[in-house]
């Protein structure tokens, strides 16, 4: 098991819980933030129309995926990248924080 810094709000996993089972067939993401103060990962924006244009920190992405043989699927994909100008305190929290939030979320694409 991996080193955790910040945990993963309740309310957050069953948000990514029932985003994994929507049934909505548009590109949305759910974006995360880390709460410094209580050192969890929380919600920070929802989108059901989104582009990956944003410099967000954590985000599952939902996207329409057409295989070659005409199946059509809606694969989660997590996104991580480290915030521009972010304390190297704050990048750690992200870093450690990482591993936690995609084995809660079940994901499988990073």
């Amino acid at each position: 098991e991996s080193l955790v810094v910040c945990d993963v709000a309740e309310d957050l996993v069953e948000k990514l819980r029932k985003f994994r089972f929507r049934k909505e067939t548009n590109n949305a993401a759910i974006i995360m933030k880390i709460d410094k103060d209580k050192q969890l990962v929380v919600l920070d924006e929802e989108h059901e129309v989104f582009s990956l244009t944003s410099e967000k920190t954590f985000i599952v992405y939902s996207y329409k995926y057409q295989h070659e043989d005409g199946r059509v699927s809606y694969p989660l994909c997590f996104i991580f990248s480290s915030p521009v100008g972010c304390k190297p305190e704050q990048q750690m929290m992200y870093a450690g924080s990482k591993n936690k939030l995609v084995q809660t979320a079940e994901l499988t694409k990073v």
